[in-house]
């Protein structure tokens, strides 16, 4: 019994260490829609693996598809990252009021970025219109989205130093999505299929197995012509023998009979 604790306490321990903690926001969420000029409210789980990390954490206004981000407006920066908490913002206005907006979260220290889902940001009466594209580029997730702008590009605050947001490092969930740190697909390796090694029939020994077991018409012929020509040899020189005395014989008597 001891034991058994014992290594379901070590397999707890490992999964433990196993797990990277990053800072996992959680507002606003799948459906959410935010009013132009109304406050827009973001939260997030704080990183319980370091105290360090995401101690210096931005979250940057973002538009576009998972492999091509656009960032909009950088809304935040010197936020603890180390502990859950949240921040407000006046909604921007943008175009098109849509759902295909998303919060990045970056920190200096952070090997990683992370995403809000995609949410929308309607006009201040609540009007909005779909997102142009039903599908991601490259994969047809059906996660919809588009490219959006601030109507007032000048009001844009630059990303934060370090971070490109043309080149992420994950994907952005959709509005239907639940998960906000979904990995982007590599570069697809493909791994050879392990074809199971097809052993040759060795057909010389094959072939010599069966000569030996079972032999050969032409072989059984040769011997048996061989044996025939052998008997009929054997048979003619016992004759020749025999008609050589009969001969020596006949002379005999007739040589006695003239001397009688």
């Amino acid at each position: 019994m001891f034991r058994k604790l014992t290594l379901t306490a070590l397999l707890a321990s490992a999964s433990f260490l196993a797990v990277r903690a990053d800072v996992v926001p959680s507002v606003p969420g799948p459906g959410v829609v935010y009013n132009s000029g109304a406050t827009c409210r973001i939260e997030w789980d704080g990183d319980k693996d370091s105290n360090t990390v995401w101690k210096n954490m931005s979250i940057q206004l973002m538009t576009g598809s998972n492999f091509e981000m656009v960032h909009l407006t950088t809304v935040a920066s010197g936020q603890d990252g180390t502990a859950s908490g949240f921040f407000e913002h006046p909604c921007p206005a943008v175009t098109p009021f849509s759902a295909i907006y998303f919060y990045q979260f970056t920190s200096p220290l952070a090997t990683e970025k992370t995403w809000t889902t995609r949410f929308t940001i309607a006009s201040p009466t609540g009007a909005t219109v779909p997102p142009a594209n039903p599908t991601q580029p490259g994969t047809n997730a059906a996660i919809p989205w588009g490219v959006g702008a601030l109507a007032d590009p000048s009001t844009a605050v630059p990303p934060p130093a370090g971070v490109d947001a043309s080149a992420p490092s994950g994907s952005v969930p959709g509005p239907s999505s639940v998960s906000s740190t979904d990995t982007v697909p590599a570069t697809p390796t493909v791994t050879p299929i392990n074809t199971p090694s097809i052993h040759p029939t060795n057909s010389a020994t094959n072939t010599s197995a069966s000569h030996s077991a079972t032999p050969s018409t032409s072989a059984n012929s040769t011997i048996g012509t061989s044996a025939n020509n052998n008997a009929a040899l054997g048979s003619a020189t016992i004759d020749s023998r025999m008609w050589k005395v009969a001969i020596a014989l006949g002379a005999s008597t007739m040589t006695f009979a003239l001397f009688m």
